[in-house]
Order: structure tokens, then sequence, then C-alpha cells
């Protein structure tokens, strides 16, 4: 039987387990444990690790404001106090971006998912080493029947076979994507890439796709198959919205 996104591939199917929780992964074998302290990685609420490498000190006006609500007193206090920073006004911040920011994120076989989430800026994706697929959701692109475009490729290096060393992913549309095995075999060294949004990111720009929301955007047969790259925990806590300080 093929996939429901696309009849060329077979059903999209975990093929590493993934772990109970995004941001308490299970222990790494040595060479990417070593890696992940190298790059100063630490664990992203939507599975796997990530750092920051860059956050422009250009700041913009904030074009996804009329989007953006306001924080409460309640948060901007909790805000502050994790950041350390008792003058930190989250309004004030909220009416600019930094022109761009950059990550490294890393899927590894002990947390080899991104689960479904979109950001409100443009993501500029980049191919360090590894392979992986990704699915897309274009929630602005609706047919006659009502249901959104449903995407997919790998990302490797073989591009001859179509493999992509880049991709962009627009504003509003939903990702995920995890780990396949190497070409090698079985196994997999991992997948790190880097990801540079523009404008820059904020935790206020991203939200999780919710099961809901999943069946209202695709077909049943494609919620059914997309549904286990769902996060599998609550809403994350104030403290995982925090950039932890390196």
């Amino acid at each position: 039987m093929p996939s429901s996104v696309s009849s060329s591939i077979a059903p999209l199917q975990p093929i590493f387990p993934r772990p109970a929780s995004a941001t308490s992964p299970p222990p790494e074998p040595p060479a990417l444990a070593s890696l992940i302290s190298h790059l100063k990685l630490q664990p992203h609420i939507e599975g796997g690790y990530f750092a920051e490498t860059d956050r422009d000190t250009l700041r913009i006006p904030n074009p996804f404001l009329a989007a953006s609500a306001p924080a409460t007193a309640t948060t901007s206090k909790s805000i502050a106090a994790l950041r350390g920073d008792p003058d930190f006004d989250p309004e004030q911040e909220n009416a600019t971006r930094s022109a761009s920011t950059s990550i490294f994120y890393l899927l590894t076989p002990g947390t080899p998912l991104g689960a479904w989430h979109r950001n409100r800026g443009r993501t500029v994706h980049t191919l360090h080493w590894g392979k992986g697929r990704y699915v897309i959701i274009h929630a602005d692109e609706v047919g006659e029947d009502g249901k959104a475009r449903v995407e997919t490729f790998v990302v490797g290096k073989d591009v001859l076979k179509g493999e992509r060393l880049q991709w962009i992913v627009e504003g509003g549309k939903f990702k995920s994507s995890f780990l396949l095995p190497d070409d090698e075999g079985e196994a997999s060294g991992g997948l790190l890439i880097s990801e540079t949004v523009i404008p820059g990111f904020e935790y206020s720009d991203h939200d999780f796709l919710r099961g809901e929301k999943l069946k209202e955007l695709v077909t049943p047969e494609q919620a059914k198959e997309l549904g286990w790259m769902l996060r599998n925990e609550p809403p994350p806590e104030e403290h995982e919205l925090v950039y932890k300080q390196q």
C-alpha cells in the first residue's frame, strides 16, 4: 500500500523509536554525546537538539505584531526571572524582531523526530550531514476539497536521487522531520542542519500542530498516517520557552 501523501513511496512511519519526552532524551552514544557537547546543543521542545549560533543585532519592526498575543504581567515577570534580567519588557521586545537568527539543529537515533510545528517567519534549512525526511503541510494552500497540500522529501547528500541539500519553508506552513538511516546500513550518525529564520525566531511566533487541527487540514487517511509525528506531551511550560544561556 502506498503512502497517502505520495503514491511513489511507502507509508511514512518511524524508523527509530521516539523518547517519552522531547526535553529529556536518553543518553547518546559517545560520538554523538561529544558532538552535542562541542556544539553546546540543548534539547529542543520539538525534539532533537539545538543551539542558537547567531542573532542579528539589527532590529526591524515586527511584521507579526497584529497576530501576537500581549504578554500578561505574570508572564512578563516569569520570563524576566528566567532570563535573569529584571528590566526585560516583553511588550517592548515584541515591537521588533531581530532581522534573522540561526541555529544548529540535530536529530539522533535517541531523539529522531522533530514534531509538527510552524513558525511565522521564513526558514532556510542547510544540510551539514546525515539523512532525514521532511513533511510539509501547506496550510495556506487549500484545494477545492478543503484540504491542504501535503509535500514530503528526503534531505541528504545524494542530489542525483532528488535529495536536498537546502530547503526553504515559508511562514505559516506546518513541518515535521524524522531521521533516516545512513546509506551504509540501518544505523545513523545523526542529521545535522542549520536553520536561519527571517525575521528572527521568537517562541511567540511558534506553535505546535494539534490532532484536531491535523484532521481539519488533511484527509482522514493522511491524518492517520501522519498522526505519530504530533508532539506527544502537554503544551510547553514557560521555562521551556526561554533560551538557556551558554
